[in-house]
């Protein structure tokens, strides 16, 4: 696969909304011609104490969060919380824990426990535990983990200004980690948090080009949490998300893009013109570790509603779509790019 270049991205960030939605769309019915979208639950299974100082997150024992810090959970209670999921209809299940590193031995050892308990629900198992080693991988791998999720977060020159306590290149790291163990990777970043459209494109840049490229993407929003440093930042317009969606469609073609935290505060119709736009992954329950998610039953009613869209008239629907958004036929805004 040819390199994909930081100014073809950024010549598509800038097209018209309407353009690039379709281009996008195009693509997607191409690489996913069933349609669906894959359903993932998300849970904590250690919440907070984090050494990180990750300036987007509560988790972080740097920042004064009004959070409850709780210990590694019992086995018990994921194999509850993964009935619940798979009675649901989630396809995969994700379990995060607020570390900066997996340890060897006790911790090691229960979420191995953890992957067998969901993978014998029939689900695919995924976690996100911090930095891993290659023995670390190789373990988990055996023990039935499909997916590791690590994110990059931004852009190799934005990285520092949001977190000092692991450098960019440790997250590659242990991304090649996980791939050389086997594991597929989810692996995508978050927009909002005072990066340009050039650090976008940049992030963007070092996904599309990794080898393989990730097989999930999750393109996150920031939600400012009061007690962070970035408890202050506006939040996007939700243009900006399909765009980005769009753009990660369009240059990732078989990759799994997740229109994922931050989606609680996106409307229906945003939330369709993502799914048309190349997002087929959605984290589906009530919340993401620490934050709120959408309620189930008006995703699965979200769900519906776009599964029978009849897209022979998909340009009609997009600019019906973008009239309610933005009251008016052309959502061509004008960003600095």
């Amino acid at each position: 696969m040819s390199e994909i270049k930081f100014k073809k991205i950024k010549n598509l960030l800038s097209l018209p909304l309407n353009d690039l939605i379709l281009q996008a769309h195009q693509v997607h019915k191409k690489y996913f011609k069933k349609g669906d979208v894959q359903l993932a639950s998300l849970i904590s299974i250690k919440t907070g104490s984090c050494p990180e100082d990750c300036k987007y997150c509560p988790q972080s024992a740097h920042y004064n969060v009004d959070l409850k810090k709780e210990k590694l959970i019992d086995i018990s209670e994921v194999r509850k919380a993964a009935q619940v999921a798979k009675k649901n209809g989630a396809h995969r299940f994700c379990m995060g824990a607020a570390w900066k590193k997996l340890k060897d031995g006790k911790d090691l050892d229960s979420v191995v426990e953890m992957i067998k308990e969901v993978k014998s629900l029939n689900l695919e198992a995924c976690v996100t535990l911090g930095n891993i080693t290659k023995t670390q991988a190789l373990a988990l791998k055996e023990a039935g983990l499909d997916a590791y999720n690590h994110n990059i977060d931004t852009s190799p020159e934005f990285y520092k200004s949001i977190i000092s306590t692991r450098t960019f290149d440790e997250r590659l790291e242990t991304i090649n980690n996980a791939r050389n163990a086997g594991i597929s990777i989810c692996s995508g970043g978050i927009i909002g948090m005072g990066e340009s459209w050039d650090d976008r494109a940049r992030m963007l840049e070092v996904l599309a080009n990794l080898k393989p490229q990730p097989e999930s993407v999750p393109i996150n929003a920031l939600v400012p949490v009061k007690g962070t440093p970035l408890q202050n930042q506006s939040p996007i317009d939700p243009e900006e998300m399909i765009r980005m969606i769009a753009t990660s469609r369009i240059i990732m073609k078989k990759s799994r893009i997740r229109l994922s935290a931050g989606r609680k505060y996106l409307s229906n119709e945003i939330q369709i013109l993502c799914f048309l736009s190349g997002a087929n992954s959605i984290f589906y329950g009530d919340s993401l570790l620490t934050t709120k998610n959408n309620d189930v039953q008006k995703d699965q009613e979200l769900l519906s509603k776009y599964q029978k869209i009849d897209k022979n008239n998909l340009k009609e629907l997009i600019n019906e779509y973008l009239i309610i958004f933005t009251e008016k036929i052309s959502a061509v805004r004008q960003y600095n790019f």
